[in-house]
């Protein structure tokens, strides 16, 4: 008998914020579509994620989403091998999920195991590999996070980490979540997550509250990422990176 093929890993690119705090630049281009080093922002992780071999990436859009469809449509005529799958938030509910709303919104587009990344995040050295998803696959946790050293804007961090690699909420040195994990659909399944599969009603949730609680039973992995990062959340920022 024919080797059963393991499912493809899908990879959700979160572009739907409507980016207040970078306004002007914000208010006739959604975030994820600003360039860097000539290139729309969120491309740089979705080129890393076609390099790694993770072919479908779903991306939830929101605030101009018809602008990231029609950029994203021309780029994915370009790479055939791409598999690309829209989650519009905006023209189904009127209003941007959160990203637990977003991500329970587009579960029947992903696996079991998938990559979650935020679209207005540069960190160019980051490798999606496939050991680090069989990795995650064969341990018990609901999700695994990659955190930086703390930035100027969030002093405080976000999660500890202790030697066993397992994620805390409460440490003495804390780290910034870089937003990009991998995470198993039973995190946005009850009894973790409330919401209705698929969230039909459009619930917007954030997805700090289902972390916190994984992590206090200890179903949550980390490790450091030390390459090059940002969260381009301001005009400063972008500018910064030139």
């Amino acid at each position: 008998m024919p080797t059963p093929q393991k499912p493809a890993i899908a990879a959700m690119v979160l572009a739907a914020g409507r980016g207040n705090r970078m306004r002007p630049l914000t208010d006739h281009t959604p975030k994820p579509l600003l360039p860097v080093h000539g290139k729309p922002l969120m491309l740089w992780p979705m080129e890393a994620l076609q390099a790694g071999g993770f072919r479908r990436v779903v991306v939830n859009t929101a605030w101009l989403g018809e602008q990231i469809a029609e950029q994203l449509g021309a780029w994915a005529a370009e790479h055939p091998q791409a598999e690309l799958v829209f989650s519009h938030e905006e023209e189904d509910f009127g209003y941007a999920l959160e990203t637990a709303g977003g991500i329970a919104r587009a579960l029947p587009s992903l696996g079991e195991v998938f990559w979650v990344l935020a679209g207005d995040v540069y960190a160019p050295d980051f490798l999606f590999s496939q050991d680090s998803v069989a990795r995650f696959t064969a341990s018990a946790a609901l999700a695994h996070l990659w955190l930086v050293p703390n930035p100027d804007h969030n002093p405080g961090g976000d999660f500890g980490l202790n030697a066993k690699g397992l994620a805390l909420n409460e440490a003495p040195e804390r780290f910034t979540y870089s937003t990009i994990g991998l995470f198993r659909r039973a995190l946005f399944e009850a009894p973790w997550c409330d919401i209705l599969p698929g969230n039909p009603q459009g619930t917007a949730a954030p997805l700090a509250p289902l972390l916190r609680a994984a992590i206090a039973e200890g179903l949550v992995s980390a490790e450091l990422h030390t390459g090059r990062w940002t969260d381009v959340g301001t005009p400063e920022r972008l500018r910064e990176l030139g």
